[in-house]
């Protein structure tokens, strides 16, 4: 009824730079709350950014400064853009977003199916 389709990931060097993209599709009546989570290996699925539908952001402390969220309501999509990246910052990053299928029904979380962030030498 919903996806999330993320792109832009892959292999980065130490310092370098991704830009993460998230469209959502499906039945949309509106959508809240978008957000990039991330999960390294071996470690717990943890937020790294949010940003809300008046566009006001959240940031991990680990991110803070270096990653930037913004969004496109027009078409539906969030993008993550990565600067001076660091190793600990590989991970599986999913794109989350909460939305409204309806003007009845109630918000609900949809996630990506998840995308790969290397950052390597």
């Amino acid at each position: 009824q919903v996806q999330l389709v993320e792109s832009g990931g892959g292999l980065a060097q130490p310092g370098g730079s991704l830009r993460l993209s998230c469209a959502v599709s499906g039945s949309i009546f509106a959508i809240y709350n978008m957000g990039w989570y991330r999960q390294a290996p071996g470690k717990e699925r943890e937020l790294a950014v949010i940003i809300r539908s008046d566009g006001s952001t959240n940031y991990a402390d680990s991110v803070k400064g270096r990653f930037t969220i913004s969004r496109d309501n027009a078409k539906n999509t969030v993008y993550l853009q990565m600067n001076s990246l660091k190793p600990e910052d590989t991970a599986v990053y999913y794109c989350n977003a909460e939305v409204r299928t309806g003007l009845l029904t109630w918000d609900r979380d949809y996630w990506g199916q998840g995308i790969q962030v290397t950052v390597s030498s």
